[in-house]
């Protein structure tokens, strides 16, 4: 049944459910009225032995026929005995008779004759406490046979016009109540393929259609976050890895462009490894933010912990750049709303761009406001001019305050905010007077 369509199969369940209705109230109407005409039939019986009764007389012992002007109307059908002894006796077939005549001593009793259809009634004539004659009465059966069988036939074929206007209307409705989900169907099909961006917009959800046509915008709205994430993404990737890729491909062709001493090609291949890192941590970054906007649940880690590791993983550059790193941890147990990795990659460029403009030391401070968890880099270098706050963030941008020789890419700071934006937090540049603070804020976990 899988393979017919819904109409099909609501049609069919109808269909079916009708049908055994129908069966029910026709059985059941043929059989009520069966019981009536057995009925009717019965009193009829009864009412003729009833009115013989009236028309009887018990002289002597002997029942005698009253005089009455009815009392030879030959289709009265009752016979009258005295004792055994038939004194009024209507005509009719033989088996009827013999019928008739075994119960002119029995009980008070109903029989029926199959061969000619009729029921006969016997009822005794008694004088005082003794029985002296009985009167049967006879009733033809065949019109109200006739009358149940022209009765289940009519009612046959009113179940079957029934059945065939509930097949009719109900593929009817059926049809047109999915109709609007086969136009909805089809559109948000189109839509998904040639405008995600648009919505049915049928407001708040009142019936089944417009729950589905809610549920069919969700579906859009999602589709349509995941291809700007997968498109943000791949312009993302192009843009970011374009300087250290350029880098490299320039390092190269300078490599191989004339013959070098030993100390230059180590040099050359030392620039390209830390391209090659770059390009490594960029891509690193920036799936973790794509991670991060298709999670929920990213996990939760110690915020002391993630500032420890942090600075462990920024030692190299510290040392190479002769800077001290110093971590100032709250009192009390604070937790971010993420995995210690997200949290540790939005901390390392703050840290590393501390380190390379820095004179002597960087400090990590880890605190809390209401939502989140507070993590403000200072250092003491040249800080961030006023007018450089912003665009210090922008992929490839170096401030004023960069040395010619920095091989940075200018992509740490940039990479830093998209990946604290994907976790709902922020980074961003304080002003402090006296070299840059940096701070970053991640949610604090509940």
């Amino acid at each position: 049944m899988s393979r017919f369509s819904l109409r099909t199969r609501l049609t069919i369940l109808v269909t079916v459910a009708a049908a055994i209705t129908l069966a029910v109230l026709t059985a059941g109407f043929n059989l009520l009225l069966g019981s009536t005409l057995n009925t009717d039939a019965n009193r009829v019986l009864q009412a003729r032995a009833s009115a013989a009764l009236e028309e009887v007389a018990v002289q002597n012992g002997s029942v005698r026929v009253k005089e009455s002007p009815d009392r030879a109307v030959p289709d009265s059908q009752v016979w009258v005995y005295t004792g055994g002894k038939a004194i009024e006796r209507p005509p009719g077939p033989a088996s009827v008779q013999r019928l008739a005549d075994s119960l002119a001593a029995g009980p008070r009793r109903r029989v029926e004759d199959s061969a000619s259809d009729v029921r006969l009634f016997a009822a005794p004539v008694e004088q005082g406490s003794q029985r002296v004659g009985t009167v049967v009465s006879a009733i033809s059966l065949e019109p109200y046979e006739h009358s149940a069988s022209r009765a289940l036939t009519a009612s046959l074929l009113y179940a079957v016009a029934a059945l065939l206007l509930v097949v009719i209307a109900t593929r009817l409705v059926v049809t047109r109540a999915l109709r609007p989900v086969a136009r909805m169907t089809a559109e948000a099909a189109d839509w998904s393929e040639h405008d995600l961006e648009h919505r049915f917009n049928i407001g708040e959800p009142y019936d089944e259609l417009t729950n589905l046509a809610a549920t069919f915008d969700t579906m859009l709205a999602r589709l349509a976050s995941s291809l700007r994430h997968e498109q943000l993404l791949s312009a993302e990737l192009s843009h970011e890895l374009r300087t250290p890729l350029a880098a490299i491909a320039t390092e190269a062709e300078l490599a191989l462009r004339r013959q070098r001493v030993d100390d230059e090609y180590r040099d050359a291949l030392r620039l390209i490894a830390s391209r090659a890192g770059q390009m490594q941590r960029t891509l690193e970054t920036l799936m973790a933010a794509a991670r991060a906007e298709s999670l929920e649940d990213l996990g939760t880690a110690e915020a002391t912990t993630v500032g420890e590791q942090a600075l462990e993983a920024c030692q190299g550059v510290a040392r190479n750049s002769g800077v001290t790193l110093l971590l100032q941890a709250p009192d009390q147990s604070l937790r971010v709303d993420v995995d210690a990795d997200t949290a540790e990659r939005i901390l390392v460029p703050l840290i590393e761009n501390g380190c390379r403009y820095g004179r002597s030391s960087v400090e990590v401070d880890v605190g809390a406001n209401s939502d989140s968890v507070e993590f403000t880099v200072k250092d003491d270098g040249p800080g961030v001019a006023p007018n450089e706050a912003s665009r210090i963030f922008e992929p490839g941008y170096r401030g004023d305050a960069g040395s010619p020789d920095d091989q940075g890419a200018g992509l740490g700071l940039a990479l830093a905010r998209r990946l604290a934006r994907a976790v709902g937090g922020e980074v961003e540049a304080l002003e402090n007077g006296a070299g840059a603070t940096f701070r970053a804020r991640i949610p604090l976990a509940r």
